[in-house]
């Protein structure tokens, strides 16, 4: 079946009120604000966090994951602030908020899809915080993390369509997987474009969301080349799809505007297949 039906209606459901969005947290995007005025306190971080019982217990989970923990648990927090630092709590609440939009889905094929975007969200996430403070950007690095976790929300807010159009008519023959994909790759960063704009996102994000696919001319936006190469360090992992093993990082205009080798793009590599596995432990 010809994709331009499903295009028309994603459009059209784009622009509806009534479209169930993926929502970017209340409170994670206030504390980014908060935090953007420099002069914040801890118990004002603490206070925005415990008004969501749910947002709090995610946070005190992934504070004590292996990836962020110490050596003894956090249970309040106000010890997760002080663990990981105000900065720190605003990317892991950002990130627990995310991953509660990726686990909503009902239907298997579509759960199942937002599986491995979430997988290819979070070593984006990951990596290209890392990567920001391996080569001398780490003023950049919550950006990059906040960036690499958003760039592809867009084909998270196009399954949140497809399954509505399926709840809609549930007896309908339904979109393939490999349509799926399709109209993932044609349109996710219009969409994705459109949907941080809504949201009144800051305009690094809304950038590196609607570019992060278009060929650079330069690499004066070192925040939206770092996320392009970690994106495609996880292509090559097969992070959200099939692995591209020929794949060479060290021929990619990021690489080498940024003068990445061969030895820290596999250290990269490494970081990210280690995080996930301690993620998922």
């Amino acid at each position: 079946m010809h994709t331009r039906p499903f295009v028309e209606v994603i459009k059209e459901q784009l622009d509806s009120e009534s479209l169930n969005l993926p929502m970017f947290h209340p409170i994670a995007v206030k504390l980014q604000s908060v935090l953007a005025t420099r002069d914040f306190t801890i118990e004002r971080v603490v206070a925005l966090i415990i008004k969501d019982q749910a947002l709090t217990t995610q946070i005190l989970r992934l504070a004590n994951s292996p990836y962020f923990s110490g050596l003894a648990n956090v249970t309040t927090i106000t010890e997760a602030v002080v663990r990981l630092g105000a900065a720190e709590i605003a990317s892991v609440a950002m990130l627990a908020s995310q991953q509660d939009s990726y686990n909503t889905f009902t239907l298997p094929e579509l759960k199942s899809h937002s599986r491995l975007l979430w997988r290819h969200a979070f070593g984006c996430a990951i990596g290209a915080r890392w990567l920001a403070g391996k080569i001398g950007y780490q003023h950049l690095a919550q950006e990059a993390f906040i960036a690499g976790l958003l760039h592809d929300i867009g084909s998270l807010l196009i399954l949140k369509v497809l399954e509505g159009m399926h709840l809609a008519d549930p007896d309908g023959k339904g979109v393939s997987r490999e349509l799926t994909v399709e109209i993932i790759a044609a349109m996710h960063t219009d969409s994705g474009h459109q949907l941080l704009l809504k949201w009144n996102l800051p305009e690094p994000y809304c950038t590196i969301v609607r570019d992060h696919h278009k060929e650079q001319a330069d690499t004066s936006n070192v925040l939206l080349s770092m996320v392009r190469l970690v994106d495609n360090t996880c292509k090559k992992l097969g992070l959200g799809c099939a692995p591209d093993r020929d794949l060479m990082l060290a021929a990619t205009f990021e690489a080498q505007g940024l003068g990445i080798k061969d030895i820290l793009l596999a250290e990269l590599e490494i970081m990210i297949e280690d995080s996930l596995e301690m993620v998922s432990s």
